[in-house]
């Protein structure tokens, strides 16, 4: 039956596979960070610091293991550090004499993780599972039934996630000694080896979870969000160079195949029949857009790389100040139009109320913000980035409601 899981000793092993295996590779990446060394092994990146597409080289190469002038204007950076300490996202500096530990090798992982898009990801897949409850809360009768199910799925997402953002840090490297000195690849806290071992394993064990324990629909949706992330980041289709293409790709993987993917696989580990949901529907629909705002206006605060390694982004090419009145035109209207949707709520589909009132509210947020926007600060562009992904969390937070 679709809502049982009876697990005979071969799926046991495939289960065992797919989730221990994962996990195990991830921790023993941390073996493969030098722990005791300055040294670094030099990662697949280019050998012309001017061309991100060059041959790659595997060899060895004593680098200092971090960058020599770790002020910057960049938020989170402070524009002077104490000698030999090393920068980290935040304004925070380790010690020489911490660098190199457990810790600090703890820390480098987490943040090549990329924890604001981790977030993202969990929030979508609580709201879902929390949507589906409210529906149809006699199909969690029994809590427990469902539980291994949706543990397994949302460590897929999450494995997606690390590698999608993992295999554009790998690529990008050069880049984002630029536009974001504090990564762990950038700043050279993590080797080469170590962050293809997670993302090797996070995609590994991803599709293997999902082929193992859900419906083909899903298998399939989630292999196609691992194919678009590894054609946005990798060469020679390098999509991040085409800004439409970059957008949707974004958009389809964080709007369409999140949303609509989480809240169905839901309902078929619970064995619910699949049905058309106008919440759902929505959902997919307003955070497709607002994943494709996203999409271009990461690119706000890194034109200096971009322009550097002609990366030609819709920021590189109008400017930051079009750009960003752009995204923030698009995300009113979006919101705008979830509130006309509401205004007319065809067949008493949404509560009013909370699509009118919630909506009106997030987009009076939008305009405050973007008020507040100085093109020509660094700082100012960050804070409303940061906004933007602020605004995208609460939305999950009005989701459940509808």
């Amino acid at each position: 039956m679709m809502g049982r899981m009876t697990i005979s000793r071969g799926r046991a092993v495939v289960w065992l596979t797919s989730v221990a295996a994962p996990v195990v590779l991830f921790l023993t990446t941390l073996l493969l960070v030098n722990s005791r060394s300055t040294a670094f092994v030099r990662s697949p990146i280019p050998r012309n610091p001017q061309s991100p597409f060059s041959n790659f080289s595997g060899s060895k190469k004593v680098l200092p293991r971090y960058p020599s002038d770790p002020s910057s204007s960049r938020i989170g950076m402070h524009s002077s550090a104490s000698a030999g300490a090393a920068p980290l996202e935040g304004g925070l500096h380790v010690p020489p004499s911490k660098q190199g530990g457990l810790r600090d090798r703890l820390d480098a992982l987490y943040r090549f993780t990329r924890p604001h898009t981790i977030r993202g990801t969990i929030l979508a897949s609580l709201m879902g599972v929390f949507r589906c409850f409210l529906e149809h809360p006699k199909a969690f009768a029994n809590p427990l039934q469902p539980m291994p199910r949706a543990i397994l799925g949302l460590l897929a997402l999450l494995c997606g996630n690390v590698f999608i953002v993992g295999i554009n840090q790998i690529y990008d490297v050069e880049i984002d000694k630029v536009n974001k000195p504090f990564l762990p690849l950038a700043a050279q806290r993590m080797t080469g080896k170590a962050a293809w071992a997670v993302v090797l394993a996070a995609g590994a064990g991803g599709l293997a979870i999902t082929k193992s324990f859900f419906t083909p629909l899903i298998f399939n949706m989630y292999a196609a969000g691992i194919v678009a992330g590894t054609l946005y980041s990798v060469p020679p289709f390098y999509f991040k160079r085409f800004p439409l293409i970059a957008a949707a790709t974004i958009a389809f993987v964080r709007g369409f195949s999140l949303n609509f993917g989480v809240y169905y696989a839901v309902r078929e580990a619970l064995g619910i029949p699949f049905a058309w949901n106008p919440i759902v529907l929505f959902i997919t629909r307003f955070m497709t857009i607002f994943a494709g705002v996203i999409a271009v206006s990461k690119d706000l605060p890194d034109t200096e790389g971009d322009k550097k390694y002609n990366v030609r982004t819709f920021a590189t090419r109008v400017g930051v100040k079009n750009m960003a009145r752009g995204a923030a035109g698009v995300l009113f209207l979006n919101y705008l139009s979830a509130i006309a949707q509401g205004v007319v709520n065809p067949s008493g589909a949404f509560r009013q109320w909370v699509m009118v009132g919630g909506h009106t509210v997030l987009a009076a947020l939008l305009i405050q913000r973007y008020k507040k926007l100085e093109p020509d600060s660094l700082a100012s562009i960050k804070a409303f980035y940061k906004s933007i992904w602020d605004l995208f969390y609460l939305e999950y937070a009005l989701y459940p409601f509808l």
